[in-house]
């Protein structure tokens, strides 16, 4: 199998596992199972941009290697609503032309997303009921219930010709999840009379010991938090984590606060809820005009914002700029979720400004309010007790997770690991279950409506001038190739004020050097003047300053 591999020669024998994104890191889940001649595809999620990629919001797994095969792609199946399993769909839909499947809350939730792309009534979604079965080609597909930090997460439990497969998708075991259903124990349990080939799951906690905890927890802590402010109180955390919702306007109402929502997404997942019947029975929510009527100790802010997201609505009410609603020393803003690792300067800024401003900042290291939607180590250890799959297959990590992952399922007696990475083309059978080859994969970036390569010139020049600066400069030659008085040249990013004159000069003169070292017939090709300024800027910067900035050279003739 490679690059060029079709897909037809899959045989009812055969079944393989390919992921695209989301094994060897958190987020941007694609994943793919060959059989019989098709592919099936389990969820297609992005990532958020980090400081590497400036102006980047958005990235996702680059598709290419199953756009290629679309024909043989015979269908999408989501198993819950995070935006790492699901908000790829609206962008790369059209490269994959595929029916998608989905429960009731992620149909839902999906279909705002499409709408803001104009694909609402292009895209084939057929919803299916909790703990549904249904056929996408050749595979046979079950949904069982679990618990996580979103209505409805779904494992998925495929059938085909060459075995049974357990896909976990996100999930841990909570006693008393709030919102939507228990985890199917019973189900999970049946498994085992099955003879599972193998189980690929969720890796986020393979290194934390224990189990993630109860929300039903979160929430009594919570209200004891609540109940012993005076002020005005705000509560960030995931506009996506519903149990969290329910939990926050329950416990404002126990305190006799009215809840008024902030920002854009949390007022799309609480109708999107909704719809799917979930947070129902609460009292009407104020809007951001009407707070100002109520005094402070009646009113509770649920936000956006928890991981500092400049644009979300914390962070605008923390600068001062937020339209309508503000925040006085004296308040509070309680923040119920955990720090994502590399949001951790965004959210420390944040919370030093609201510090600043004499708010009460408090977090999950203040008192316990908040839970993971991840199984720790002994939930995973269930999990493997009551499937009892032949191979494990850990995804949903990055790499130490993915260890960690396959030695767990190696202490449980399962009888193969196979720890892989995006591209990695994983044969379950037949045979001993192995990484077989490699496939083309990616990333794309999402930037100014248009996808990107991760290695377009687009992004390299940006990253380029983020970390070494630019430098324009324009040439004027006369009929002979001799240069029309100085070089104008600006820079960015490179020089203090107080030294720009004179280290200018220095670039000044070794451009001219440049050029007066070219031969006549070298000065009258603009492209090799061009290049001989270019490299004399490059040159005296990095003798200067260190660096090696972006250097544009353009050249204006006269006769």
């Amino acid at each position: 199998m490679s690059d060029g591999y079709s897909g037809k020669d899959l045989g009812a024998d055969d079944l393989y596992f390919v992921p695209l994104g989301g094994t060897g890191e958190i987020g941007m889940n694609l994943n793919l199972y060959g059989h019989k001649g098709a592919w099936l595809m389990v969820d297609c999620g992005i990532t958020f941009g980090d400081p590497r990629l400036p102006g980047i919001d958005v990235e996702m797994p680059d598709p290419a290697f199953i756009a290629e095969r679309r024909d043989d792609l015979a269908g999408l199946v989501l198993t819950h609503a995070h935006e790492d399993h699901i908000g790829a769909v609206p962008y790369l839909w059209e490269e994959l032309r595929c029916p998608v499947y989905a429960t009731k809350f992620t149909a839902a939730l999906l279909r705002r997303k499409l709408a803001e792309v104009g694909l609402l009534d292009v895209v084939p979604l057929t919803e299916v009921p909790l703990s549904g079965t249904f056929s996408v080609g050749p595979f046979e597909i079950e949904l069982i219930t679990l618990t996580h930090s979103i209505p409805e997460p779904n494992a998925v439990v495929i059938r085909t010709a060459a075995g049974t497969v357990l896909h976990t998708g996100d999930w841990k075991l909570d006693p008393d999840p709030l919102v939507g259903d228990n985890y199917d124990e019973a189900r999970l349990k049946a498994l085992a009379e099955e003879n599972v080939l193998a189980m690929v799951g969720d890796s986020t906690n393979a290194m934390v010991w224990g189990e993630a905890g109860s929300e039903a927890e979160v929430r009594e802590h919570l209200l004891q938090v609540v109940k012993g402010l005076k002020q005005r109180v705000a509560v960030a955390c995931f506009a996506s984590n519903v149990a969290r919702l329910e939990t926050v306007i329950r416990v404002a109402e126990d305190c006799g606060r009215r809840v008024c929502l902030l920002g854009r997404s949390m007022h799309r997942i609480v109708d999107c809820a909704r719809e799917a019947g979930y947070l129902t029975g609460h009292q009407p929510f104020l809007s951001e005009e009407e707070i100002d009527y109520l005094p402070r100790g009646e009113v509770l802010l649920l936000c956006t914002g928890s991981q500092g997201e400049p644009r979300a609505a914390l962070w605008r009410i923390a600068r001062g700029d937020h339209p309508h609603v503000g925040l006085s020393a004296g308040d509070a803003v309680v923040f119920s979720s955990r720090v994502i690792p590399g949001n951790d300067t965004a959210i420390f800024e944040l919370q030093n400004s609201l510090a600043r401003a004499g708010i009460d900042v408090i977090t999950d290291h203040d008192h316990d309010i908040h839970v993971s939607g991840h199984p720790g180590r002994d939930e995973l250890i269930q999990m493997y007790q009551w499937v009892r799959p032949q191979v494990a297959v850990p995804v949903h990590g990055e790499a130490r997770h993915l260890m960690a992952h396959a030695e767990i399922a190696k202490q449980c007696q399962v009888p193969q690991q196979v720890v892989g990475h995006n591209g990695a083309v994983i044969r379950l059978a037949p045979g001993d279950a192995g990484i077989v080859d490699e496939v083309s994969n990616g990333r794309l970036i999402y930037d100014g409506g248009r996808l990107l390569s991760q290695n377009s010139p687009v992004i390299k020049g940006r990253q380029k001038l983020m970390f070494n600066g630019a430098v324009a400069v324009t040439l004027v030659l006369d009929e002979r190739g001799q240069m029309d008085g100085e070089a104008d040249i600006s820079t960015v990013g490179l020089f203090e004020e107080h030294e720009e004159e004179e280290d200018l000069a220095a670039v000044g003169i070794a451009i001219q050097e440049a050029v007066q070292r070219l031969g006549r017939r070298e000065r009258k090709d603009d492209a090799a003047v061009e290049e001989a300024a270019r490299l004399a800027v490059r040159r005296t910067v990095n003798r200067l300053l260190g660096k090696k900035p972006m250097t544009m050279v353009h050249v204006i003739r006269f006769e």
